[in-house]
Parts: C-alpha cells; sequence; structure tokens
C-alpha cells in the first residue's frame, strides 16, 4: 500500500523526484497510464499468490514447499510463496495471525496439543486441513555410549527451538515413556555440532527421512540413531516405522531399528466460502489436484510417493473448497 501511495503520488507531482535521488527509477514522473498498469499488474500478481509456511532449511517441510512452489507457480494464476518457518506450532499461529500466511505444514498431533494447553481460541475452528500429506519420523541422534532412549533420562538433550513440532512431539513422547530429561532449546544444525562435540546426549529430530541435516556424518563420527519402539503408549497417538541401513548408512546398523512417525499435514485457515483469500486456497487447491502426478516423479522428494490426497486427519475438518 506504502507502494502504491507513493507512486501515485509522484504521478500527481506531490512528490519531488529530486527527493528520491537522482539514480532513483522512480526520480522521473510517471504518467498516469503507467500507474494503471502497474496497478494492473500488482491486482493480477495478488489475485493468485499464497503464502506457505514451511519448516527450516535442512527439514523436509521446505523441500515439500518448495516443490509445490516449482510444479504449481504457472504466472499470475497461481504462485507460491514459501517462508522458512520455525515449527508446528509456530506455524498454526502464523496461519491464525500473521499477514501473508495462507497455508502452512504442520504435524497432525499439533492441533490436539494447541487444545489441550489452551494456545489459541477456537483454533479446532479457524484451522483446517488440505490433506494429509505423510508420515514424518522420529529421529534421536545420540553421542556414544548412549545404547537406548532411556539412557538419556536426566541427560541434556536437544529439542529444537521451543514451540517447534519438534519441541512439541519430543514433550509428547517422553513424558509418555516417563523419562525426564535436560531440555535444550538450539537451532538442529548448532545442536548437531554440539553433539560431535560431546555437550549433549542426543538431539531429537521430527523429518521424514532421509533428513537431510544427517547426510554428512561419517561412519566413524561414533554417533548412531537410536531405536524408538513402538510402546503402547504411544501407539495411542503415533504410527510404528523402522529406519533401514538404506535410509542412514552411516548411523543405522544392517537390519534397520524401529522407530515411530507422526503425519505431516497441510493445513489452512478457515476462510469464509466466498472471500478472496478462500478463492486464493481453492485455486491453490485445484492446482495441486491437477497436477498431483508431476509430483511423484523425480526430482521432486520421494516422500510425495507416500502422499493420498483423499485421506484424512482424525481430529481434523477439512477445507472444503470452492470455485477458484
Amino acid at each position: 500500500m506504502a507502494r502504491r501511495k507513493l507512486l501515485l503520488a509522484l504521478a500527481g507531482g506531490l512528490v519531488a523526484p529530486a527527493a528520491l535521488g537522482a539514480g532513483s527509477a522512480l526520480a522521473q514522473p510517471m504518467p498516469g497510464n503507467s500507474i494503471t498498469r502497474l496497478n494492473a499488474m500488482a491486482a493480477r500478481a495478488n489475485a493468485g499468490t499464497v503464502g506457505l509456511i514451511a519448516g527450516g532449511v535442512d527439514g523436509t517441510y521446505i523441500r515439500i514447499a518448495a516443490d509445490l512452489a516449482a510444479v504449481l507457480d504457472d504466472g499470475d494464476r497461481v504462485r507460491v510463496i514459501a517462508m522458512i518457518g520455525r515449527g508446528s506450532v509456530q506455524n498454526i499461529a502464523d496461519i491464525m495471525v500473521l499477514r501473508g500466511v495462507d497455508l502452512g505444514i504442520v504435524q497432525s498431533d499439533v492441533l490436539a496439543y494447541a487444545r489441550r494447553e489452551s494456545l489459541f481460541p477456537s483454533v479446532e475452528r479457524l484451522i483446517q486441513y488440505v490433506c494429509k500429506l505423510y508420515d514424518e519420523e522420529i529421529h534421536i541422534l545420540a553421542r556414544p555410549g548412549i545404547e537406548s532412549v532411556r539412557d538419556l533420562a536426566g541427560q541434556p538433550v536437544n529439542v529444537d527451538l521451543r514451540g517447534s513440532g519438534t519441541a512439541m512431539t519430543a514433550s509428547l513422547v517422553l513424558g509418555a515413556l516417563g523419562i525426564e530429561v535436560q531440555e535444550q532449546n538450539a537451532p538442529q544444525d548448532v545442536a548437531l555440532e554440539r553433539l560431535r562435540r560431546g555437550e549433549i546426549a542426543a538431539l531429537v529430530y521430527v523429518a521424514g527421512k532421509p533428513a537431510r541435516l544427517f547426510t554428512g556424518i561419517a561412519a566413524d563420527s561414533g554417533l548412531r540413531l537410536l531405536p524408538l519402539p513402538a510402546e503402547a503408549a504411544l501407539l495411542e497417538t503415533y504410527l510404528p516405522s523402522r529406519f533401514t541401513a538404506a535410509d542412514y548408512p552411516a548411523l543405522v546398523p544392517e537390519g534397520g531399528i524401529d522407530t515411530i512417525a507422526v503425519g505431516a499435514v497441510l493445513a489452512a485457515y478457515a476462510w469464509p466460502a466466498g472471500s478472496e483469500r478462500h478463492r486464493k486456497v481453492s485455486r491453490f487447491i485445484a492446482a495441486l489436484n491437477a497436477n498431483f502426478d508431476a509430483f511423484l516423479r523425480p526430482p521432486r522428494h520421494p516422500k510425495w510417493r507416500e502422499v493420498n490426497l483423499e485421506a484424512t486427519v482424525p481430529g481434523w475438518t477439512r477445507f472444503e473448497a470452492g470455485p477458484g
């Protein structure tokens, strides 16, 4: 809006061009037809643009968001602006209140967590899902000497930033197992370096395998992924999964190890039907459905092959798309 006011002021001679500096592209008065064209360009560009809040640079969310932008962007009709986010809890908040954010990728357990903790008013009504994406595995990467998840009791363990999906899930999982740790809240890349130096016992990371954060770890580092068996207390919320040596050759033994997984969900604000933002999200959904086959081929992330656009998400309400 400030840019448009400035252009209109220049066109009307209300701002002296010299005030902008001789090198400014706006230093010359603009004719009225230029303003009209710029306004039309702005209207077209914004009509099809949706903001998508994802995750950190080493996670799966931002790679999925980048795939969405690469496949669905078609000029003015649909354009996806992918943003680096700070985890599921913060992403829910951003979808609800942050300007320019229409969609976000979050963990499926975040809605129940937000309700339980009374984090946001009417969250179950205002946040809906577009589709379930895939399952994300819970990684617990430990230093030498740590043989099982129960060895972490009383130890410093990094669980990512406060408000992140990993911090939320770590609290739920470790709490269900009755394991109390000294929680640390460093960014994951910083935590990995601290783990290499032996300053912490482990880090917890929720991400779709294979997680890029772990790709540069050498086999002789002494670090290893811990088994996380699907105990009854965990199966009420999570799904059993496995890591294989093919997933992480340097971190997993032959034969693989058990872990658990949580669903990733593409979420949206429950915009009123017929509103401009509802039409934009509906147009995005139509493009996603029409182009879904493109996500199943390289170079798109292999997690796309787990996506079922018709799958339901227990405890969530589906976003009802309308005409775009």
